[in-house]
């Protein structure tokens, strides 16, 4: 019986020993889920490129010694659609998913694994939410197996207007923004927190645009010069903003515009020399970062001769496999428990995910179009122009409370 014993405690530390380093030489597949087609496909095009080169320089490297494999799925930046391409992806043996082009998709994504997750005990699927930022999604609709990387619309405007609020130009704010749940959301936390931080400045328009929808952006241009504002506050992204931007060069619009989104996918080229110095954008970085990102950037431009700007991307692998090897396996169970409050360093210092919500800390930057050079070599889409830091705000700057009553499994 004695033998037996130390035969079956042998065995036990073998397995555990075993199970401990299992994913070492582990291809982990991750499905990216967001529109290839339609308005918003270099957008998306760009964004599944620059996860597909995050994967190969992690896998170079990588702490817990995975290989990821990225599975690009078109979702027509349509809750159905997303749907259906998550069965598909979990049929395919996926057990992470990542997508970031709208707050529809992204509770369509939460709701379904919810669903799932809680009848398939034991193939539980993470989703790594990297641009959908309403703040509802680690608010009142907070999921566990839901951690989003970027700062939701409430931190970046918190960080934004902290900004503004010491600017004494700014006096007349036009508001423009697309018409679902982020728009609406940069509406009310820019006119709240205007209020509160600059009870002076007047809001004279609050306008919303149908999403990936308007090909010509002159009319709501028309507004903005006649009501007098000299500042405009947008979260439009993608086309929306690109061609905002380019309605209003060619309107001769004289106003600063404070943006979430100015160096995604053609707002770049639309900006251009004409919006030197009359362009914000709040972010979690800026193209010229030193360091890893540094690399990551250059190489990117090299590989695919184009830019990349969604380096919550490469966070969000970097997260995962600093997990993994934490945790010692890459069971999607098992890592949700270790991801909840975990620091780890990221290309843009030691960032934080809150376990109460899911909603990952980091520090945010106001950025300003400017001609490239110097300190800031590396322009956007061969503009010759950049955005250059101008104020850097330390996370519990931005950081905003949360009303997540999280229910975790049990």
């Amino acid at each position: 019986m004695k033998m037996m014993m130390h035969a079956v405690a042998f065995a036990a530390l073998t397995v555990s020993a075993g199970a401990a380093w299992a994913q070492k030489g582990e291809t982990v597949k991750v499905a990216w889920i967001d529109p290839l087609s339609g308005l918003m496909a270099a957008l998306g095009s760009n964004q599944l490129k620059s996860l597909q080169y995050s994967a190969e320089e992690i896998n170079k490297n990588s702490a817990s010694g995975v290989k990821f494999e990225i599975i690009p799925l078109d979702n027509k930046l349509s809750p159905q659609e997303t749907t259906a391409a998550l069965r598909s992806a979990m049929d395919q043996g996926v057990r992470y998913v990542f997508q970031g082009n709208g707050s529809g998709p992204a509770l369509a994504i939460m709701d379904a694994l919810e669903k799932h997750n809680a009848r398939n005990k034991g193939k539980e699927v993470v989703y790594l939410n990297y641009a959908a930022v309403d703040p509802d999604l680690t608010n009142s609709k907070c999921s566990y197996w839901h951690f989003r990387l970027d700062a939701d619309t409430s931190m970046k405007m918190e960080a934004l207007t902290t900004y503004m609020k010491d600017l004494s130009e700014v006096k007349k704010v036009y508001l423009i923004n697309q018409n679902y749940a982020h728009g609406q959301q940069v509406s009310k936390y820019a006119k709240d927190m205007l209020k509160q931080k600059r009870p002076d400045v007047e809001i004279v328009g609050d306008d919303f645009s149908p999403l990936a929808q308007v090909r010509d952006f002159a009319p709501y241009v028309a507004k903005i010069k006649q009501s007098g504002a000299d500042s405009v506050i947008t979260g439009n992204w993608g086309s929306d903003l690109a061609l905002l931007i380019k309605a209003a060069n060619d309107a001769g619009l004289n106003v600063k515009f404070y943006t979430y989104y100015g160096i995604a996918t053609g707002a770049p080229t639309a900006l251009g020399a004409a919006a030197a110095g009359k362009v914000y954008m709040v972010g979690y970085g800026h193209l010229n970062m030193p360091g890893t990102m540094d690399k990551i950037v250059r190489g990117f431009k090299a590989k695919v001769n184009d830019d990349m700007y969604t380096g919550t991307v490469y966070t969000g692998l970097n997260m995962l496999d600093q997990a993994f090897a934490r945790a010692k396996t890459t069971d999607p169970a098992k890592v949700a428990v270790v991801l909840e409050g975990m620091k780890f360093q990221n290309y843009n210092g030691e960032v934080e995910m809150r376990k109460s919500d899911h909603q990952l800390q980091q520090a945010l930057y106001i950025n300003r179009w400017e001609k490239a050079g110097g300190k800031y070599p590396l322009d956007s889409e061969n503009t010759g122009y950049t955005f250059v830091p101008v104020k850097y705000y330390e996370p519990y700057v931005a950081s905003t409370p949360t009303s997540c009553q999280m229910k975790r499994p049990q």
